[in-house]
């Protein structure tokens, strides 16, 4: 009931949500036509991998946690593109989408939403930065050092675009949505890096190494465990 409420009150931003959303489904199927291969999966099994992928990563996802020392506590770390890139690893950038799009919805299903579905759009956004491109250039090239450059892309994309993306879009969003001034938020990533002075210095400080150790945790993570995943899970 109370995600059927949040659901009615915030049903614009829902539906922007929902574009965006088709946008970079759009995106990424168009992008598949041009890759030098694609691995053929029937229809069930890309499902099933899609799902079980999607369950796996929105387990994670509700396990963040925060690292004081970095950013304010609102801001919390999590691992849950992991899953996500090893699907997408296997079946391609659609189905990296897909599964991100999965973890949201399981999650919201399963915990609801504290932040009007901003923090969860704003997961599945920042998300895609990372893993869609990571997906599209392993794809590319699939050899290790093709899923290091996509890893490496993908994590410089991240911190940049989740840097910009916060500083234009979330950190607006959110001080409408709790009655917060931006000024109040500045001041608590200021007690944290005192060169923190404004909106652009906060994201510089706090969003971007955040995003950066993320990116790289996972991505360490993710070749650490993608060949032995694809040999005991999606080729049985």
């Amino acid at each position: 009931m109370k995600l059927w409420q949040a659901l009615k009150e915030n049903i614009s931003f829902v539906a922007v949500c929902i574009l965006i959303v088709a946008a970079l489904s759009v995106i990424s199927h168009l992008a598949e036509r041009f890759l030098p291969s694609r691995r053929k999966v029937s229809v069930s099994r890309r499902v099933s991998i899609v799902g079980i992928c999607g369950a796996l990563a929105a387990v994670v996802h509700m396990l963040d946690f925060p690292l004081l020392f970095l950013a304010p506590e609102f801001y919390k770390l999590d691992f849950s593109e992991v899953p996500v890139l090893l699907c997408g690893f296997y079946l391609g950038p659609s189905a990296t989408v897909a599964c991100e799009g999965v973890k949201i919805l399981l999650k919201l299903l399963l915990k609801g939403t504290s932040t009007a579905f901003v923090g969860d759009f704003a997961n599945f956004v920042v998300g895609c930065s990372l893993v869609l491109p990571a997906t599209l250039i392993y794809h590319i090239r699939k050899t290790r050092t093709g899923a290091i450059v996509g890893l490496v892309a993908g994590t410089m994309i991240l911190a940049v675009f989740g840097s910009a993306f916060n500083a234009v879009y979330l950190l607006p969003r959110f001080s409408e949505l709790f009655g917060l001034p931006l000024e109040t938020i500045v001041s608590m990533g200021a007690a944290i890096h005192p060169g923190v002075a404004d909106v652009t210095t906060f994201v510089l400080w706090c969003v971007a190494p955040l995003n950066l150790l993320k990116g790289i945790i996972v991505s360490v993570l993710t070749l650490l465990l993608y060949k032995r995943v694809e040999r005991a899970l999606f080729r049985l």
